[in-house]
C-alpha cells in the first residue's frame, strides 16, 4: 500500500503542460501525460553517508538540526548535486557540515530509503564511504547538523538512527569489516 506521501498520491499535474491528466504506471515508477504525453519516472536521488572514525576507532554521528527527523542521529553526508559526483558530494558534505575536508575515501556499499520531506517521499539510494579527514579534532557542527559524537561501533544506538538505510549501512560494515 502507497502511503500518503508517495509521489502518486501527491503529484496531480503535469509538470509539462499542467495538465491534470497525469496518470500513475508501471507499479508506482511512473507519470504518463495524457494530454501532451510526458512520461515522468520517479527515480532515486543519489545520497552519501560517511563512515569517519576519531583516533580511538570511534564512529561520529551527526544530530539532525532540520527535519525530517530532528535531533535523530544520522552519518554525516546528503544529497547529491546535479551533475556532481558521489566523491566530490562526499568532500563538500564534509566540508559543508563540519569544516573539515576528506583526504580519503573509499566506497563500502548502498542501501535504499525513503525520504520524506514537505509530505512528499523522495526515494534515495544512500552510497556509504569510509573516510579519513585531515583534522578530526577541528570538526564542529555546521550547515544541517547541531553536533557531532562518537561511539564505540559495538555501541551505536541504533534505535536513535533517522533512517533504516544508516542502521544498515553501520551494520554492513560491522558484519563486512570488524574482524
Amino acid at each position: 500500500m502507497m502511503s500518503n506521501t508517495h509521489p502518486h498520491k501527491v503529484i496531480n499535474h503535469c509538470p509539462r503542460c499542467g495538465s491534470g491528466k497525469f496518470k500513475g504506471r508501471k507499479e508506482g515508477i511512473s507519470f504518463t501525460c495524457e494530454e501532451c504525453g510526458f512520461v515522468y519516472f520517479v527515480n532515486s536521488s543519489a545520497a552519501v553517508a560517511c563512515l569517519i572514525f576519531n583516533s580511538k576507532g570511534e564512529l561520529m554521528l551527526s544530530r539532525r538540526a532540520v527535519e525530517p527527523n530532528f535531533g535523530m542521529l544520522d552519518l554525516p553526508g546528503g544529497f547529491v548535486d546535479v551533475m556532481e559526483t558521489a566523491e566530490d558530494a562526499v568532500r563538500r558534505e564534509i566540508r559543508e557540515e563540519l569544516g573539515i575536508s576528506v583526504t580519503r575515501s573509499r566506497y563500502l556499499t548502498s542501501f535504499p530509503n525513503e525520504y520524506v520531506f514537505s509530505g512528499y517521499s523522495v526515494f534515495t539510494l544512500d552510497l556509504a564511504f569510509v573516510c579519513e579527514v585531515d583534522n578530526m579534532r577541528a570538526a564542529q557542527p555546521k550547515d544541517d547538523i547541531s553536533a557531532i559524537e562518537f561511539y564505540d561501533i559495538m555501541s551505536v544506538p541504533f534505535h536513535g538512527l533517522c533512517s533504516d538505510s544508516m542502521r544498515n549501512i553501520i551494520e554492513f560494515y560491522i558484519k563486512k569489516e570488524i574482524k
